[in-house]
């Protein structure tokens, strides 16, 4: 394929070698004619492990070359990168100046191209931009139509410094977000060799997926560091500790606790969370990180009485209140917490839970129930089509199998809460809400 390269920095000069490569023609272009003339003089303008000689082979090989002219670009590509930077500026929003100048000279030149050409943004960029930014500036300077007249494609990069040249030949994914099928065809033809599994996704939730690794990645840090600096305190080896984490790959290091949805609760977190604070401001180290979790806790099950109360139903149901599915445990349930602001708020409530029975529980969970709601068992129904017969608002608050069928035995008026994704779908305005989709 005929590549161009917009922006000869990191990721651009790394992407133009490791394509060129594979066998592609790849011209680059960069404003800063010092760059351009490191490239095409065999010499990388950027220090980073095997580039230098990989840009200086495809120099020789005639298969990379760089120029100033985004004109000459556009007529001898196919398909074009956008890898200039995205700095931040000072209140922390990013600065898109290089971007927009890209997009000018692209739609610039793509009004005197008649050749279908696929623009790419390999650029960080926060989610909205590639529709609010990217593609109104190409249509404006190109006087086209994107998805109809040209191409667009949003593929964010996920090289490490240090190790991108291994990063782009063995990458943890693809992720293409296209605004058009055509687009995103041509693009993932250039990954068809690697093994990473390819994602084919929309504009925005590819924009999003970068910020989410990055923002993962240094709560991860930043989490070690805070766990670290308190097993210091106490004498015992931070990192003896971590690495028997890290060998926890089922619920550690894996998807395990990581779709969004409603609060945690439970016997355990809750109660191991304030146990380790505590024993953190005794010893008087500060973990801003793990001292903020609870709160944010809480502000989720503020969220999820919004969701509740904004159809201004008064008639609530309640699927599903136990901490978690296929367990009777209401000790710190958040849903209970969501049952009791609403009682005191004075909604009528039915709440039904096959594995909850009020005259079996015994013990600590007994006493939970009874001390937090003591009017528990008249709230109670003997299934799901008596909560469904009396509520105008349904909210479904465990992954039971058994409330899958629910959103589609709605009547007409009725609103579903969904707390746990119950329905693969998005929220629907006045039938349908998901907490975080």
């Amino acid at each position: 394929m005929r590549i161009s390269i917009f922006g000869l920095g990191y990721v651009g000069t790394v992407s133009a070698g490791c394509f060129a490569f594979d066998g592609h023609e790849v011209i680059g272009i960069d404003p800063v004619q010092t760059k351009v003339d490191l490239i095409n003089s065999g010499r990388s303008p950027i220090i980073e492990a095997d580039i230098g000689e990989i840009v200086a082979s495809m120099i020789e090989s005639g298969a990379l070359r760089a120029t100033t002219d985004p004109m000459r670009a556009i007529c001898e590509s196919e398909l074009s990168f956008v890898c200039v930077g995205t700095p931040s500026q000072p209140n922390g929003n990013l600065d898109l100046t290089h971007v927009r100048r890209a997009c000018e000279q692209i739609g610039e030149a793509l009004k005197q191209k008649a050749a279908w050409h696929v623009v790419v943004v390999r650029s960080t960029i926060l989610p909205g931009t590639m529709h609010k930014i990217v593609i109104p500036v190409l249509e404006e300077w190109s006087g086209k139509k994107a998805g109809v007249d040209f191409g667009i494609c949003h593929n964010p990069e996920f090289l490490r410094e240090g190790s991108a040249v291994n990063d782009f030949n063995d990458p943890p994914k693809t992720v293409i977000g296209e605004l058009d099928k055509a687009s995103g065809d041509k693009l993932a033809s250039l990954y068809a060799k690697l093994k990473a599994p390819l994602i084919r996704t929309d504009l925005e939730t590819a924009e999003m997926v970068k910020y989410g690794d990055n923002c993962w990645h240094a709560l991860k840090i930043g989490f070690a560091n805070e766990l670290g600096n308190l097993c210091k305190s106490l004498g015992i080896d931070g990192h003896a500790v971590m690495k028997i984490f890290c060998q926890d790959r089922k619920l550690n290091i894996s998807p395990a606790y990581l779709m969004p949805g409603f609060a945690f609760g439970g016997s355990c977190l809750p109660k191991d969370l304030r146990a380790l604070s505590y024993r953190a401001k005794m010893h008087d180290v500060q973990m801003p990180i793990l001292f903020s979790i609870l709160p944010s806790n809480e502000m989720q099950v503020n969220k999820g009485l919004q969701l509740i109360l904004a159809p201004g139903h008064r008639r609530i149901g309640i699927l599903g209140f136990s901490f978690k599915a296929g367990t009777d445990d209401l000790r710190e349930s958040p849903i209970i917490e969501l049952i009791e602001r609403l009682i005191g708020k004075g909604y009528d409530l039915r709440i039904y839970d096959k594995n909850v029975n009020v005259a079996s529980l015994v013990g600590a969970n007994r006493d939970f129930i009874l001390n937090r709601i003591p009017h528990i068992s008249r709230l109670m129904v003997g299934d799901i089509d008596a909560v469904l017969s009396h509520a105008q608002t349904v909210v479904v608050g465990t992954k039971d199998p058994d409330f899958s069928s629910v959103l589609d035995r709605l009547h007409d008026g009725q609103v579903l809460v969904d707390l746990v994704r119950i329905a693969d779908r998005r929220s629907e305005e006045g039938k349908y809400d998901g907490i975080c989709w």
